[in-house]
């Protein structure tokens, strides 16, 4: 059950009762209170149609509080509504629909997250790494983001595609198979083997000689061309350099528990050619300075200059452009995806507006309209508030960072778990390290940059995963040491909120499904961190304020905190992270 929808719903049936007259939406303003001392939620109605009905706000307000209906489902669902300043409506719902609202919640699988109306067809594509090169600290954002959207909307019950756009393909391919060719032959002979380490270091070495060496950038044109065509020995080189690239990829995936579809830029290469018919045939081609581009209204370069999107290269390759433009072709008409959700740095932000812009002038939008979102994000930074490098000045690697974290969080464990054995401690810092730095990224509003700290992301205090967790621990040791048997208790027992700050917790806990449908339409995840951020505090709150182990209210209080361990977890999840059982 969505709160704010129930309350939205009840606010247009008082309006259309109090004057007769039909009203979206939008003019059905609810939002939630700022500080719970003066309600739950606002109505802001009254001002929206004090235009519309030509009458004061006030009196407009009272009229709406007249005509709501109090009840839901025969149960007292309002407990006061009270108009402040100009015509606003604070509400108080009833202890008793809480209590009776979150016992509902706790025997739902879904935790009162109902199943969409229309299950839609919903593409994620992220992460998106270079083949022969290693993951870096740039590549964290769009696959921790990006598998967090992912869960999210598996979650809510649609059908997700996972998609690893790998860059597999292009004249990369050429100049490092020519490198290999010319210095490493060994490898084309099976004498030589290697791993992705070396193979960056070749990909480094053989873009100096395209950049340096006429010949040599000549030789690697001509290799991409060979490639394409299927020649033998380009193929073996390029699927070693694939299945080397793979494996590490791998190992960081398992780390980070991310699962993804590889369909790189070499799946759509035979497509290439039919979009460039395509645009054609919808007239959109110019030729420019031999290129085939699109001119995109809207779009200029600093010079005030048409910016083009070049489709097909002057000596008839393709690019990212073209690729891009195949790899949206094929999403709307062979996956049918009703919604496509694609994860990159905000400097691509540019080159996807366009590619979208393109799609829609092409006609892919008009036989099925589908939602195109580009997800962008914005720098990870040292605490020196330059891009995050290592003491040597290198790009960090992205395995190195989580090893490190991971060995940080065993330290902390150690001091705190002293007793336990090392294969436990092993396991306890691998789920802390990589959460840490999960919720770390995951908790800042996505499109800024932001600093990247071990000490910050590992503190017990604030808004950090460490301080979730032992939230969640700390719910697992009331009910260890009260010895209840709590699925019994969701049975046979009632939740009954009575105490301040057992309202308080409930109402936070109903308000579950609307974070998640907040975040499902503006894609940012730190909302979802902020919600659970604050659901750890209320029961900190509820805990320090309600005895639970011994009290007349014990069985009541601990499906309470079943209720708020479950949503905990289920919030963690979605957005990556695991939960512990000490700490």
């Amino acid at each position: 059950m969505n709160l704010l929808v129930l309350l939205q719903e009840k606010a247009i049936q008082a309006i259309e009762k109090a004057f007769n007259e039909k009203v979206d939406r939008q003019v059905a303003e609810i939002a939630t209170c700022q500080d719970e001392k003066f309600g739950h939620y606002q109505c802001n109605s009254a001002l929206k149609l004090t235009k519309l009905l030509k009458k004061n706000p006030r009196q407009i307000a009272e009229a709406i509080i007249e005509n709501f209906d109090k009840e839901h489902d025969q149960t007292a669902f309002i407990q006061s509504m009270e108009i402040a300043g100009p015509g606003f409506i604070n509400i108080v719902l009833h202890p008793k629909f809480l209590s009776e609202s979150l016992q509902i919640v706790l025997t739902d699988s879904r935790l009162g997250v109902p199943y969409p109306e229309e299950r839609k067809k919903i593409i994620v594509e992220f992460s998106s790494p270079n083949i022969a090169k290693e993951l870096h600290v740039g590549h964290l954002r769009s696959t921790i983001i990006g598998d967090s959207i992912a869960r999210l909307f598996e979650f809510l019950g649609h059908n997700v595609l996972r998609l690893n756009h790998i860059g597999d393909w292009g004249t990369q391919f050429g100049m490092l198979i020519t490198y290999m060719k010319e210095h490493v032959p060994g490898v084309f002979k099976g004498e030589k083997h290697t791993d992705l380490q070396t193979l960056t270091k070749w990909y480094k070495e053989s873009k100096k000689c395209f950049e340096s060496d006429e010949g040599f950038k000549k030789r690697a044109q001509q290799q991409v061309v060979k490639l394409q065509a299927g020649e033998e020995d380009a193929l073996y080189a390029w699927n070693m350099l694939c299945d080397i690239s793979r494996e590490a990829f791998e190992e960081i995936y398992n780390l980070l528990d991310i699962k993804l579809v590889e369909r790189g830029e070499s799946f759509y290469n035979p497509q290439l050619p039919k979009i460039i018919e395509m645009l054609e045939e919808k007239g959109l081609v110019e030729v420019s300075d031999g290129a085939k581009c699109v001119f995109l209204e809207g779009f200029e370069n600093r010079e005030g200059k048409p910016l083009p999107l070049m489709v097909q290269k002057s000596d008839g390759g393709y690019n990212y452009d073209t690729t891009d433009m195949a790899a949206l072709h094929h999403r709307i008409f062979e996956e049918k995806a009703n919604r496509i959700i694609i994860v990159t740095d905000g400097g691509q932000s540019l080159h996807f507006q366009m590619v979208f812009s393109a799609g829609k002038k092409a006609g892919f939008l008009d036989q099925r309209p589908v939602q195109l979102d580009h997800v962008p994000f914005g720098v990870v930074l040292g605490e020196d508030k330059k891009r995050f490098r290592t003491r040597e000045g290198n790009v960090e690697k992205l395995i190195d960072l989580l090893k490190e974290a991971v060995r940080r969080a065993k330290q902390i464990l150690i001091e705190r778990l002293p007793v336990l054995e090392e294969q436990e401690i092993d396991r306890l810092a691998k789920v802390l390290g990589v959460d840490a730095v999960k919720y770390s990224d995951l908790s800042c509003h996505r499109v800024k940059d932001y600093v990247f700290s071990y000490d910050r992301m590992l503190q017990l205090e604030g808004n950090t995963a460490a301080f979730l967790l032992y939230a969640y621990v700390r719910i697992l040791g009331i009910k260890r040491k009260t010895k209840a048997d709590i699925e019994s208790l969701i049975e046979t027992k009632k939740i009954q909120l009575k105490h301040p700050s057992e309202i308080s917790l409930g109402l936070h806990l109903l308000r579950f499904p609307e974070v998640l449908e907040s975040y499902s339409k503006d894609l940012l995840p730190n909302r979802l961190c902020e919600y659970l951020y604050e659901l750890a505090e209320k029961f900190n709150a509820f805990f320090r304020d309600c005895r639970v182990e011994g009290s007349e209210e014990q069985d009541s209080r601990l499906v309470l905190c079943e209720a708020c361990a479950k949503i905990l977890s289920k919030g963690l999840e979605i957005l990556g992270l695991k939960t512990m059982d000490r700490m």
